[in-house]
């Protein structure tokens, strides 16, 4: 199990890059504008240098809904690979059975 303040503190990243997904948006298109003056361009990069960190999406990690585990996440399923295969072994998955040979 995950600390509580990793997970939560992912919670407040993902809100964040919600909260600030359009404005930085606006503000990258405004960069990548090449019909647009040079200072308007340099205006748009400084203000997007000044939004908070947390608010870029890359800052957000993948991690498991059960145990908050962050590495061996497997994107199918939402759950890490510990998690996987306990659920899979169990038979909780659906279409997902252990094989054998």
């Amino acid at each position: 199990m995950a600390k509580t303040s990793s997970v939560e503190k992912e919670k407040r990243r993902e809100k964040l890059v919600k909260l600030k997904w359009e404005k930085r948006q606006a503000l990258k298109n405004i960069i990548y504008n090449m019909n647009l003056s040079e200072e308007e361009r340099s205006n748009a990069r400084i203000a997007l240098n000044k939004m908070p960190r947390d608010s870029s999406p890359i800052r957000l990690r993948n991690r498991c809904k059960l145990t908050g585990r962050s590495r061996g996440f497997l994107r199918k399923f939402q759950v890490s690979r510990l998690c996987f295969r306990e659920m899979a072994s169990m038979g909780e998955i659906p279409g997902v059975t252990k094989s054998s040979w």
